[in-house]
């Protein structure tokens, strides 16, 4: 079963002035500054509509049972398959998947068409064979509205994963990077 919700975070129903909210040019330089794994969201509607955005906002929420959430913009196209599919894949990117990720971060036409893909076993949604280190093929179970995102939670029916795939693709001080890249940086 899936629901959406709406949640109005304190502050930003109009009642906060300006002055109150940190300025947006300082919060996206301070979100770039944690870096994360990047990961490309992927749906198919009954129609045959194809939808995929990349995405650093996600995360687990439980183990008992698998459940993950990602973050969309409302606006998005694919947020908008998910609620009609009821399903989506989460394909965690490799370091060779900078491409997959770039072209699903631009509103490039025909983007399916650009990459490899195939569909996912149980949920047949996109499955990025050729750039993803692993994939979690999930059914939707509930969006909640927060400002100009749908938080978006999904119960894993499955882990796709391959063998012998590079290192994750990082994402930190608005660039890519590879796992052992971050980690010399550090020496």
């Amino acid at each position: 079963m899936t629901s959406a919700a709406r949640f109005d975070p304190a502050g930003w129903n109009g009642t906060a002035s300006r002055d109150q909210l940190a300025k947006e040019t300082d919060f996206r330089a301070l979100m770039s500054t944690f870096p994360s794994g990047v990961a490309v969201v992927t749906s198919q509607d009954q129609q045959g509509a194809l939808r995929g955005s990349t995405c650093t906002s996600l995360c687990s929420v439980s183990l008992r049972p698998p459940i993950l959430l990602v973050s969309l913009h409302l606006r998005s196209g694919t947020l908008a398959t998910i609620r009609r599919s009821g399903s989506f894949a989460v394909n965690f990117l490799h370091s060779r998947g900078r491409y997959a990720a770039e072209l699903f971060s631009t509103a490039v036409a025909d983007r399916f068409r650009r990459i490899e893909w195939e569909r996912t076993p149980n949920l047949s949604q996109p499955w990025l064979v050729r750039d993803a280190h692993a994939t979690a093929e999930c059914r939707l179970t509930e969006t909640v509205e927060v400002a100009d995102h749908g938080v978006v939670f999904g119960v894993v029916r499955e882990v796709l994963t391959v063998r012998g795939a590079p290192a994750p693709l990082l994402y930190g001080e608005r660039e890519y990077r590879r796992w052992p890249e971050a980690l010399a940086a550090e020496g």
